[in-house]
């Protein structure tokens, strides 16, 4: 009997993402074929220096929520924050089911009980090697890889057009902690099967060679350990990292030493994965950060937050002095396991600066071995590249240097480079029988998180804030009467983060000469909208600061009518 001819797909394949190009963080892509949609990661990012008062920056799900009909799942590759973080926000508004491996739902469930909900998130656990039926037309496969937290994916996504692989953060560690090492075999299945489009991680591109394993650090510390017998030790590194502080405390134990934890985000990360089975240690092993000065310096391991230099993180409060159990002094080593991630780099140059300044010994990566990455390097890349042969390539996750690199290096690899496509957030890549190209866009951007809010810091706000951190405020109060056209109260100048009042009461008198002349020439000219008449206050004043002082600070007019 002769075979059946297989039916060419007719649909087309958009991809795009709305977070996580062009930048560290904010993690999400959208896949979507005809009538369905699915969502990789959720993540959130970190505030740049110019967001003054803002605490978290979140992806711009505009497009989602209009469609939110047609999203059929949260697909989530790891549990760092910038793969997960914005749940709790974007759940409020996409009522859709979430999938993630053991210990990424534990963590998810933990940042979801901070957070109030007028329904119960739908949250699937599943297992590398699980395959989930998003829809009729589009399956999730979960393929173990290695990276700095347990439990992450890449994600196998089947369409009728082929294959998509999100190769999510990964590295190839053949001595990983947990002995799970990657499934090279299924990507290598998948790959001579044919993949349509790959999309890989791009942090480490422009690093040469291969990312080494996660042991090497446990060999770094085991020397520390062995070679400062007498002093107290403390560990910061990132909380996610359940390996790297495994290992802590495995040769805490091995060297005699109590171990004490500290920091929010810590205490809830080991814990899910103690309460999981993902870290094991004898009982007695861990001690209450309240009963550390039960013990001497030499019998103490402390695992702290803070190795970002995160303004009152556990490690930052230790070094300024304001945490209620560590002083930092003369006989202490503290070891700051983790690179700066990029912005970071002066928040964590100030904590060193602090730490030295209190008597203690430093160890960071630039000293000692004491980090590894969890990101594939070039020769990493390289392999991921050749396992699954992609027709299409989109490198994702990082500044634009890191795409560019990522793009040369597959290159190198042979492939095409009018089948390699560098994406820019909620830029649209549509593939079909026909061929692949860029065409047309979403909307995309960022929305700032401030306290609870979300969104609620726009532009204009932020705007503000930084114009307040600048060049200060001026307050200008009088009080019209619009009827008699007369001014009833001289205008008062006060001022915050301007000038210093007391040597400029000849500037101040030259502002307050300038607004009674701006209010005078309102309420001659008939104006009886007194917001018109501010504007005017405003206007006259900015005019002649400007020229004055070479300085633009925000100017608040009180105008109260009699």
């Amino acid at each position: 009997m002769a075979k059946k001819k297989k039916t060419k797909a007719t649909g087309k394949i958009k991809v795009f993402a709305l977070g996580g190009l062009d930048e560290i963080g904010k993690n999400l892509y959208v896949i979507e074929y005809e009538n369905d949609i699915i969502i990789v990661d959720c993540g959130l990012g970190f505030p740049d220096e110019d967001m003054p008062g803002v605490d978290l920056v979140i992806p711009d799900i505009t497009y989602l929520e209009k469609n939110a009909d047609r999203v059929r799942g949260i697909f989530i590759t790891h549990g760092h924050e910038d793969h997960i973080g914005a749940l709790p926000y974007v759940l409020r508004t996409l009522h859709v089911p979430v999938y993630a491996t053991r210990l990424t739902i534990g963590i998810i469930e933990s940042k979801l009980s901070e957070h109030k909900f007028d329904y119960k998130p739908e949250l699937n656990c599943v297992a590398a090697g699980d395959v989930i039926k998003a829809s009729d037309d589009i399956s999730v496969e979960f393929i173990r890889v290695n990276h700095s937290i347990a439990d992450a994916c890449a994600l196998a996504i089947k369409t009728p057009l082929g294959y998509i692989i999100h190769s999510g953060d990964f590295k190839f560690d053949l001595s990983p902690i947990d002995g799970e090492v990657m499934d090279v075999k299924r990507l290598a299945e998948i790959g001579a099967e044919g993949v349509l489009l790959l999309m890989c991680d791009s942090t480490n591109a422009e690093r040469p060679g291969y990312t080494p394993s996660e042991r090497t650090v446990g060999n770094s510390f085991d020397q520390i350990f062995a070679s400062h017998a007498t002093n107290r030790i403390i560990i910061a590194t990132f909380s996610s990292n359940v390996h790297r502080v495994q290992q802590i405390i495995d040769n805490s134990v091995r060297y005699g030493r109590k171990v004490a934890i500290t920091g929010r985000s810590m205490l809830t990360v080991v814990g899910a994965a103690t309460r999981l089975g993902y870290m094991d240690f004898p009982d007695g092993a861990i001690i209450d950060i309240n009963d550390i000065k039960k013990y001497p310096d030499n019998r103490v391991t402390v695992i702290t937050t803070g190795s970002q230099g995160e303004p009152m993180s556990a490690l930052y409060r230790m070094a300024f002095g304001d945490h209620s159990n560590v002083t930092i002094g003369k006989n202490d080593i503290v070891i700051i396991s983790a690179n700066a991630i990029p912005g970071n780099e002066k928040l964590v140059g100030k904590i060193v600066n602090e730490l030295y300044r209190c008597g203690a010994e430093v160890y960071n990566d630039t000293s000692s071995p004491i980090h590894v990455s969890g990101h594939a390097c070039q020769e990493d890349l390289k392999f991921m590249h050749a396992l699954t042969k992609p027709k299409y390539f989109m490198p994702i996750h990082g500044e634009r240097r890191h795409l560019m690199e990522h793009r040369k290096l597959a290159m190198f690899m042979g492939e095409r480079s009018e089948n390699i496509f560098v994406p820019e957030l909620g830029r649209v890549l549509e593939i079909d029988e026909s061929g692949a190209r860029f065409s047309g866009s979403v909307p995309s951007g960022r929305l700032l998180v401030d306290g609870t809010g979300v969104g609620d810091v726009g532009s204009v706000v932020l705007r503000d804030r930084i114009l307040l951190s600048q060049d200060g405020l001026i307050v200008v109060s009088a009080a019209i009467d619009t009827l008699a056209r007369d001014i009833v109260s001289t205008p008062e100048i006060y001022t915050r983060g301007f000038i210093y009042v007391k040597e400029s009461e000849e500037l101040m008198e030259e502002m307050r000469a300038v607004a009674r002349d701006a209010l005078e020439r309102g309420i001659l000219d008939y104006k009886r909208d007194i917001s018109e008449i501010k504007n005017d206050v405003r206007d006259a004043l900015s005019k002649f600061v400007s020229r004055r002082v070479k300085r633009r600070p925000i100017i608040l007019p009180i105008i109260i009518e009699v």
